[in-house]
C-alpha cells in the first residue's frame, strides 16, 4: 500500500460525514423503520388476530395457527431476497427497495380492512396468510436494499458505523409499534380495542408508507453501483453466479451458518420471544408487556450504533460471535428471574407442585406444524395443550400395562387423577391446580404497570433491567451483521448474495422460532425448554464462525472491484 493511498485512506476514514451521507442514512433507515413497524404490528397483536380469522378453531390451536401465520411471512422471506436481491442487482438499489415498501404498505393496510372469518368464513385466513406472505417477500427485498445502499454510500473504514443505523430500525420499527398499539389501546379502550380497534395501527401505516415513499423518490443510487453499470461490469445473470459457482455459493452458506444463524434467534429470543413469554408463559397483561417491552428497547437501542461503530475498530467477528456466546450461556438464568419477579406465585407453584401426565407417551405428538393443517386431538395432546397453556411444569409418566390413548390423565400432587377424555376436563384441571396452589387468573402478585412512568418499583424495574441485557445481546449481533455481510461479496452480486442468507437465517431460523418453542415447552412439560433452540444454533454459529468466517473490516470493496479481484481475497 502506497504512502500517498494509506494517507487518503486515513482522511477518509477520519472525515465528518457529508450532508449527502446524512440523507442516505436517513432516507433508508427511515424508510426501513415503517417497513419493520408494518411487520411486527401482526407478531405484537397475533393473539388478538387469531380470535378473529381463527375462531372456528379451539384456543390452543388458534393460538399455535396465529404464529404460523406470522411465521409464514417469514418463511417467504429468502423468496423475496432472490427476487428483489436479482432486480437490485440488474436495475438498481434505490428503484427496488421503492417497490418493496409500496408492496409492504399496501399489504398492511389491506389487513386493516379484512374482514374476519365469522363474515367470510375459510376465505379470512387464506387471505391474511396471502398479505403475510406478501409482507415475507416484500421484506425479503427491503433489508438486502436498505443495507446495501448504505454500506455502498459508506467511507472505507466506517461501515460498521454507517450501517448500524440501518440495524435500529427493526427495534425501532417494534418500538414504534408497540407505541401506537399502546396509545389506541388507551384511547379506544381494552373492550373496543379488541373488538375493532386493532384494525387502526394497521390502517394508519398508509400515512407511513407515503412517508417512506416520498423519502425514498427524493435519494441517488448507490454510487459503487453506478460506477458499475458506467464501465458495464455488472452481472447478467446474479443468481447463476451468486448461488450457481460454488466459489461464491460457499460463503452464502458459510455466512448463514457462521453469522445469520446464530443471530438471528439471539435477535428474536430477546425481542419477540420475550415478549410472547412474558404474555402467554409469565401472564402478564398485555398494555404492562409492551410497557416493559418498550423500556427495554428505548435503554438498549443505542447500543446497536455503538456496537456498530466498535466493529470498525476490533472486528465484525468478536462482537457478534461474543453475543451468541453470551445469550447462550445466560438465557436459562435470565428468563427464570423473568418468571420470579413478574409472577412470583406462579414461579413457586412450578418449582413446588408436582404435576404429572400419566399416558402412553407413543400416543402423544410434537405440537408443531409449519404448514397449519394439522389438530392434536389426542388424550395426551390436549391433556399437554391444556398445561402448557396454565404454565404449568409438568412431567410425563407412563402407564403400565395400557397402551390406550384413552388412558390420559393428569394427577396434581396426590389427588385423583383428572382423565382428559371427561367433557369437563378443562374445568376440572383449573379448578384443581388452583386448590394445589397454581394462582388464578387475578394473582395479585404478577407485575401490572399503572402507566409508562410506572418504573421505580421492584418488579418492573427488575424486569426492566433484565430485559436491556437480552436487547443489549441482539445490539451485539445485530448491529455489525451489515458491514460484515456486505464485505463478504463483491458489487456486482452483492444484492443478491447477502440477502439469501441473512433471510434464511432470520426468516427461517428466527421467525420460526416461537412457534418451535412453544410446541417444545408443550412436549416436554418445561416452560424454559424453547430456550434450548436458540442457544444451541447460537453455539453452532460461534464454532463455525470462529472457524470459518474471515474478518473484514479492513477490506476495501471499491478497490477489490477496481482490480478486479474477489472482495474476499
Amino acid at each position: 500500500m502506497s504512502t500517498a493511498y494509506s494517507a487518503t485512506a486515513v482522511a477518509e476514514k477520519n472525515r465528518p460525514m457529508s450532508k449527502e451521507e446524512r440523507k442516505v442514512i436517513l432516507g433508508s433507515s427511515l424508510g426501513t423503520v415503517f417497513e419493520w413497524y408494518d411487520f411486527y404490528l401482526y407478531g405484537s397483536l397475533a393473539g388478538l388476530i387469531g380470535t378473529h380469522f381463527f375462531s372456528q378453531y379451539p384456543e390452543g390451536t388458534r393460538n399455535i395457527f396465529a404464529l404460523l401465520t406470522f411465521a409464514a411471512g417469514f418463511i417467504v422471506r429468502p423468496f423475496g431476497a432472490i427476487f428483489f436481491g436479482r432486480i437490485g442487482d440488474l436495475v438498481g438499489r434505490k428503484y427496488t427497495f421503492l417497490v418493496t415498501i409500496l408492496i409492504m404498505g399496501a399489504s398492511t393496510f389491506i389487513v386493516g380492512l379484512l374482514p374476519g372469518s365469522d363474515t367470510i368464513g375459510i376465505l379470512a385466513p387464506i387471505l391474511l396468510i396471502v398479505l403475510r406472505c406478501l409482507q415475507g417477500l416484500a421484506l425479503g427485498g427491503e433489508y438486502g436494499g436498505a443495507a446495501t445502499y448504505v454500506a455502498e454510500h459508506a467511507p472505507n473504514g466506517r461501515r460498521g458505523f454507517y450501517t448500524s443505523f440501518i440495524q435500529i430500525t427493526a427495534t425501532a420499527g417494534l418500538f414504534l409499534s408497540l407505541l401506537v398499539i399502546l396509545g389506541t389501546r388507551t384511547w379506544v379502550g381494552e373492550a373496543e380495542f379488541a373488538a375493532w380497534g386493532w384494525r387502526i395501527p394497521f390502517l394508519l401505516s398508509v400515512v407511513l408508507l407515503g412517508i417512506s415513499v416520498w423519502i425514498r423518490s427524493t435519494l441517488n443510487e448507490s454510487p459503487a453501483f453506478q460506477k458499475m453499470k458506467t464501465e458495464g461490469t455488472g452481472s447478467k445473470a446474479p443468481l447463476s453466479e451468486a448461488f450457481g459457482q460454488w466459489k461464491n455459493a460457499k460463503w452464502a452458506i458459510l455466512a448463514l451458518l457462521g453469522l445469520t444463524m446464530g443471530q438471528a434467534v439471539v435477535w428474536y429470543t430477546g425481542q419477540f420471544y420475550a415478549l410472547f413469554f412474558l404474555g402467554s408463559i409469565a401472564k402478564v397483561d398485555g398494555p404492562t408487556t409492551n410497557l416493559l417491552i418498550a423500556w427495554s428497547l428505548l435503554l438498549g437501542s443505542g447500543f446497536f450504533v455503538f456496537f456498530g461503530w466498535l466493529s470498525d475498530k476490533v472486528g465484525r467477528k468478536p462482537i457478534i460471535l461474543g453475543g451468541c456466546l453470551l445469550a447462550a450461556l445466560t438465557y436459562f438464568p435470565l428468563f427464570k428471574l423473568l418468571t420470579a419477579e413478574a409472577n412470583p406465585a406462579l414461579h413457586q407453584a412450578q418449582q413446588t407442585i408436582p404435576v404429572t401426565v400419566l399416558t402412553d407417551p407413543a400416543t402423544c405428538s410434537f405440537q408443531f406444524n409449519p404448514v397449519g393443517t394439522a389438530r392434536f386431538t389426542q388424550p395426551c395432546d390436549i391433556a399437554k395443550a391444556a398445561l402448557a397453556r396454565a404454565s404449568v411444569k409438568y412431567s410425563v409418566e407412563a402407564l403400565p400395562n395400557n397402551g390406550a390413548a384413552a388412558g390420559t390423565a393428569v394427577r396434581i400432587k396426590d389427588a385423583a387423577p383428572i382423565v382428559a377424555t371427561d367433557p369437563t376436563f378443562q374445568q376440572q384441571l383449573t379448578a384443581a391446580l388452583t386448590a394445589a396452589g397454581y394462582p388464578a387468573a387475578s394473582n395479585p402478585t404478577v407485575v401490572k404497570m399503572s402507566g409508562p412512568f410506572d418504573i421505580f418499583r421492584e418488579q418492573p424495574a427488575v424486569l426492566i433491567g433484565v430485559l436491556t441485557i437480552l436487547v443489549i445481546y441482539v445490539t451485539m449481533v445485530y448491529g455489525p451483521i451489515a458491514a460484515a455481510l456486505v464485505e463478504l461479496f463483491p458489487t456486482r452480486i452483492r444484492y443478491t448474495s447477502m440477502s439469501l442468507p441473512y433471510h434464511i437465517g432470520n426468516g427461517w431460523f428466527g421467525g420460526l422460532l416461537p412457534a418451535t418453542s412453544l410446541a417444545m415447552v408443550a412436549q416436554t412439560g418445561d416452560t424454559y425448554y424453547g430456550l434450548w433452540y436458540p442457544v444451541v444454533i447460537a453455539l453452532v454459529t460461534v464454532v463455525i464462525g470462529a472457524i470459518f468466517i474471515p474478518e473484514t473490516k479492513d477490506r476495501d470493496i471499491f478497490a477489490a472491484e477496481e482490480s478486479g479481484t474477489n472482495v474476499r481475497a
